[in-house]
């Protein structure tokens, strides 16, 4: 079952001026479920996991609405302040509802590069790992050493990188990323999606800019240890979802060393395995 592991919706007036900004148009507007749906069936992708794009509850919740009411959206990852005092009630609530499978930091939008390396998110960590929580970070470079000794306190916690960390593929300075995702994947319990790699490269990017980012990755992370997202809608900037598909499929097929079981796995079983994802028809519906 394929899978795409990475993916957002939103509107536009409830994001009160907040990101993407009017200057980039291609995404400047509502992102809704009947707008995403058509990709999914031309790429034959069976369900979804739909995570938040704003640091506020109030996308969370915005995010299981949806969930609930589109079965093709097999899972949510949402935020809360993981350091609030009232952290592990806000855990408790959102773990009720099956679509929920985890919580996103967003790193790279913190002044402080050190802010996920702090014993004050302990008691939030430990809740998640009752709870059978996945945690996604959204993380640049410069914030990989501070991520790294995070998953080392943590070893039960399921920690997925997000975009691959956003390498600097612009600008073809890889090598401080690359010693950086090699530390971190030598932790067992850190994943790495394979997603958010052509915005990072801009318009027109051709597969064999891509490969050597691919490749790093692989080699790192191995064909169990990855998931393709498309990072849809975000990906508008830089093309449309067939052809990030189309170009992903391409990339790891050409990877040595990947048999059709390894490609199955990064285009969905090892998502499904991440996030303990069900078919709607395992899922009970709640009110959120």
């Amino acid at each position: 079952m394929r899978i795409d592991a990475h993916q957002q919706f939103w509107r536009i007036a409830n994001r009160q001026g907040r990101w993407p900004p009017p200057a980039l148009a291609p995404i400047h507007r509502d992102f809704v479920p009947d707008d995403l749906l058509p990709e999914l069936q031309r790429c034959r992708i069976a369900g979804t996991v739909l995570v938040q794009s704003l640091a506020t509850m109030s996308d969370t919740e915005f995010t299981l609405e949806l969930a609930m009411r589109h079965d093709f959206v097999l899972g949510v990852v949402g935020w809360i302040d993981l350091k609030s005092a009232g952290a592990p009630v806000y855990i408790a609530h959102l773990a009720q509802y099956p679509q929920f499978k985890g919580l996103r930091a967003m790193l790279q939008d913190l002044a402080d590069d050190r802010w996920i390396d702090d014993p004050a998110l302990d008691t939030a960590v430990l809740c998640m790992i009752d709870h059978g929580l996945s945690f996604d970070a959204l993380v640049l470079q410069r914030q990989l050493p501070a991520l790294r000794c995070f998953a080392q306190r943590h070893p039960e916690l399921p920690i997925a990188i997000d975009h691959a960390a956003r390498p600097p593929i612009a600008r073809g300075a890889r090598r401080d990323w690359q010693r950086e995702i090699a530390a971190l994947a030598r932790l067992p319990n850190v994943h790495c999606k394979l997603s958010g790699l052509l915005t990072e490269a801009g318009p027109g990017c051709c597969e064999l800019r891509l490969q050597p980012y691919v490749e790093h990755v692989f080699a790192c992370f191995g064909a169990r240890r990855l998931m393709w997202g498309s990072d849809w809608p975000v990906l508008r900037l830089a093309a449309e979802y067939e052809e990030w598909f189309t170009m992903a499929r391409s990339l790891c097929t050409a990877l040595p060393g990947m048999h059709d079981d390894d490609l199955d796995a990064v285009f969905g079983g090892n998502a499904h395995r991440f996030y303990r994802l069900q078919p709607p028809l395992h899922r009970q519906g709640m009110t959120c």
